[in-house]
């Protein structure tokens, strides 16, 4: 059996197993309540084990090995074939769902899995919370109406009192919100137009390795880009760090690089419109910022009047174990990109800013299908719930836990060259062990191992050699240790597979 304690693996004899450090005697202690929430600079209590009102364990899982049976490869076949080439989980993930609950899906043929993607994160409470179908279903028996633009309605003055009542305190005190369209995309995009209309200008700070839609300007703004229309900037990392030294030092120097760029009248870099940054890197395979380069980041764009865009539409509503991403450090940014989780697993994209750079005339940007009633209702009962409930303080505790676990399963797995993360936003990556050089293959490998273990993840990073854990902040430790025990499994038997 493996065992996290001390971050050390040792294996006895029987089924491998990780077996989580067990929660500590404050485990018992109950969340504070949203008024005596403060800046999570602060060490935040550890909450219950399992929080109140979360569904109970799902059943066992079916073993998902074998074949799809007749109905779900007639799906799959049909989807080949009328469906876009650019589709991409259906390939890697050739399940047609039917029923969903919590952690759980379970496929055509009755197979069930665990699902660590969550929908690229979306899924903050996990598949059909109790909560989000009893929201949904009161918008519909209400004979409220389900399109209505941007108009004011309850559902939508329910949703912003609950998002203003979560956003930092620096920001929510001033702050306005658009209600962009149904995409994080779309927010970026939004966010984006804004700064350049209220600053007047249009260069752009972002930063290698980013990730921030699939729309034109994100993608401009994203790491992939290849017609460079923005300033590209070095995001620090530890384990492949620009600068070749890691720590500390690689991030103060990556802001002393920032700093230097901005102000040589030489380096051929105007004053942009503002500067966009994750604070986890997920696509770019779960790099989290550390917290004094990001107060370094808030300094620099303050001191020299460019708006700082945080893109929070996967490390927002608790996924990092704080509310937002930017709590971390204790920053406020000037406008938040927030889309995934907040509409309770429903399309809805917003960006909140401050209201100094509200300089847009009636109509400057729209959208159809920006009044999602739905989605309204859902993301205000995931917000309150993950509030009421401590979801975030949850997830930084249970998050450290595994990431525990896993580095000490790494030690005695020589392809996993790093593991990292924050909160309940973990990444493992996947290296070859002679060379250290990014292992894509295995990678792939061992998304499949864990698929045929009834085990759902997802890639990212350089070479999508990262394997990603995205669960929902539901999860309890039960569902943890399982979800681990078919990673440590996966891994050793990827790594036999011919590549």
């Amino acid at each position: 059996m493996f065992e996290a304690q001390s971050g050390r693996a040792t294996r006895a004899g029987g089924p491998t197993v990780v077996a989580l450090t067990e929660p500590t005697a404050a485990a018992a202690q109950t969340p504070p309540p949203a008024s005596a929430r403060t800046s999570s600079q602060t060490s935040p209590q550890v909450p219950p084990q399992v929080p109140p009102q979360v569904p109970p364990p799902e059943p066992p899982l079916v073993p998902a090995q074998g074949g799809r049976g007749p109905a779900a490869e007639g799906i799959l076949r049909r989807q080949a074939l009328r469906e876009s080439a650019a589709r991409t989980y259906a390939r890697s993930l050739p399940i047609v769902p039917v029923r969903a609950r919590g952690l759980t899906i379970e496929g055509a043929d009755g197979r069930r899995y665990l699902d660590c993607l969550s929908g690229a994160g979306t899924l903050a409470l996990g598949h059909n919370h109790p909560v989000v179908l009893e929201a949904i279903r009161g918008v519909l028996d209400s004979g409220a109406p389900l399109h209505v633009l941007d108009m004011a309605t309850p559902v939508k003055d329910a949703f912003t009192t609950e998002l203003f009542a979560n956003l930092p305190a620096g920001l929510a005190a001033d702050a306005r919100v658009q209600f962009c369209g149904p995409a994080g995309t779309d927010a970026v995009e939004a966010a984006l137009k804004l700064v350049r209309a209220a600053t007047g200008r249009t260069g752009l700070l972002a930063f290698t390795g980013a990730y921030h839609g699939m729309t034109s300007g994100a993608m401009d703004a994203s790491g992939g880009a290849t017609d460079v229309r923005v300033t590209r900037l070095p995001y620090p990392q530890d384990h492949r760090c620009p600068f070749g030294v890691g720590g500390p030092e690689g991030a103060r120097i990556a802001a002393r690089w920032t700093e230097s760029l901005l102000d040589d009248p030489k380096s051929g870099v105007p004053l942009p419109s503002g500067m966009i940054v994750e604070p986890v890197q997920g696509e770019g395979g779960v790099h989290p910022a550390p917290d004094g380069w990001l107060r370094r980041m808030r300094e620099i764009t303050a001191a020299r009047g460019i708006p700082l865009i945080a893109d929070e539409v996967q490390t927002g509503v608790g996924r990092t174990g704080a509310f937002w991403g930017v709590d971390h450090a204790g920053v406020v940014p000037d406008v938040m990109v927030l889309s995934k989780a907040i509409g309770g697993s429903l399309p809805l994209a917003v960006i909140v800013y401050r209201a100094e750079l509200d300089v847009w005339t009636p109509g400057a940007h729209a959208g159809t299908f920006r009044g999602n009633q739905l989605a309204m209702a859902a993301g205000t009962a995931t917000l309150a719930y993950v509030r009421r409930n401590g979801l975030a303080e949850r997830a930084a505790v249970l998050g450290g836990r595994m990431l525990t676990a896993l580095r000490g399963l790494a030690a005695d797995q020589p392809c996993v060259g790093d593991v990292r993360g924050r909160g309940l936003m973990i990444g493992l990556e996947l290296v070859d062990p002679d060379t250290g050089v990014t292992a894509p293959g295995l990678a792939a490998a061992v998304r499949q191992e864990c698929l045929d273990r009834g085990l759902i993840v997802e890639l990212g990073g350089r070479d999508s050699s990262v394997v990603r854990l995205l669960p929902p902040l539901t999860l309890t430790d039960e569902q943890a240790t399982a979800v681990l025990d078919r990673l440590a499994d996966a891994l050793p038997a990827a790594a036999r597979r011919p590549l």
